[in-house]
């Protein structure tokens, strides 16, 4: 067993209220290693000046977190198959909407990998399909989701 940590950790502002709901959703993620994110809700979910459109806000961290999980399985796996792999880029999308027990939640995430292979070893795209099958069935974070993940598989040989 593994544990993780992070702190969320948000002031109110000296001119705030707070209970006119008109109150900065700005706030710092503490992870263990030091590092601090600044983060906020969506813009999508609480309206500008409450939010702040610059910080990251949960739902790109779900997607990311499920995009970063994902590569890294994938990192694993083709080097354990000796491709050697020069670039690594997911552009993936979320979509959050409402589901079928009528809860707004992130229905959808697909992941977008592109990924380029170097020298004379390269994967066909049965291979590289498979390999993505399989980071996304080691993925921790896809295993502990309800969201429907999809992969589009796109491929670049230099």
């Amino acid at each position: 067993m593994s544990e993780y940590y992070a702190c969320v950790q948000w002031h109110k502002g000296e001119d705030e209220s707070f209970i006119d709901n008109q109150y900065s959703r700005a706030h710092q993620w503490h992870f263990d290693g030091g590092l601090s994110v600044p983060a906020s809700s969506s813009p999508h979910i609480v309206p500008l000046p409450y939010s702040v459109e610059a910080n990251v806000d949960p739902e790109e961290a779900f997607v990311t977190s499920l995009s970063s999980c994902h590569m890294l399985f994938f990192l694993s796996i083709a080097a354990k198959k000796r491709y050697l792999i020069n670039e690594y880029k997911d552009d993936a999308i979320g979509v959050m909407e409402e589901d079928e027990e009528g809860k707004i939640a992130m229905t959808k995430v697909t992941l977008r990998p592109y990924v380029a292979f170097l020298g004379e070893r390269q994967p066909s795209l049965e291979q590289l399909e498979k390999m993505h099958h399989q980071a996304h069935d080691l993925c921790f974070i896809a295993n502990s989701v309800k969201t429907q993940i999809e992969t589009q598989v796109r491929l670049s040989l230099v």
